[in-house]
């Protein structure tokens, strides 16, 4: 596992043992961060990495130019990891790492983000209240399965990679 491009492209990133995180691969985080470019999202976003795992959607974030990053992750060895990579890639100080369950610290936050990246377990099926409380202009989400549209949001792109679904969502009404 590796940052794919930007300012730290090639470094390696850790990821926490176990199975209890499933790291999203280089080549999708390459294609959806390409899609991202073509959109202008990440350029000085201020960007949410929920379910965030070793942080590999985050750090590419920052990586490719956004402003700052939250991770958002309630595994005690995945933080560890996101803090360790984080620190590895001198990005600690444009970064907020926060150890909580998901749907209980989305309600919690008044935080706006320009950019939400949502990673959950395969298994997770409440898309409907992630998407209704995540405060971001643009979603994108991972998942195995296409995602329809929700209350507040259009999908902008919908693409397969194997078993992978990625779908970007923008908030109704944002104009891109």
């Amino acid at each position: 596992m590796r940052v794919v491009a930007g300012d730290a492209r090639g470094r390696p990133l850790q990821t926490p043992p176990g199975l209890t995180t499933r790291p999203t691969s280089d080549r999708v985080r390459e294609s959806v961060f390409n899609m991202l470019y073509s959109l202008h999202v990440v350029e000085d976003a201020n960007v949410l990495d929920l379910y965030a795992g070793c942080g590999a959607l985050g750090i590419e974030a920052l990586s490719r130019g956004a402003s700052h990053a939250t991770f958002v992750e309630q595994d005690r060895r995945a933080v560890q990891s996101i803090e360790k990579n984080l620190a590895a890639l001198a990005m600690s100080s444009r970064a907020t790492v926060i150890r909580a369950d998901v749907l209980g610290w989305i309600a919690a936050t008044q935080t706006e983000f320009d950019l939400a990246l949502v990673d959950p377990p395969y298994a997770l099926d409440n898309w409907e209240e992630i998407l209704s409380g995540v405060d971001a202009r643009m979603i994108v989400a991972e998942s195995n399965g296409h995602l329809q549209e929700t209350k507040g949001w259009d999908v902008v792109r919908d693409k397969e990679y194997g078993t992978t679904v990625i779908t970007v969502l923008r908030r109704t009404g944002d104009c891109l």
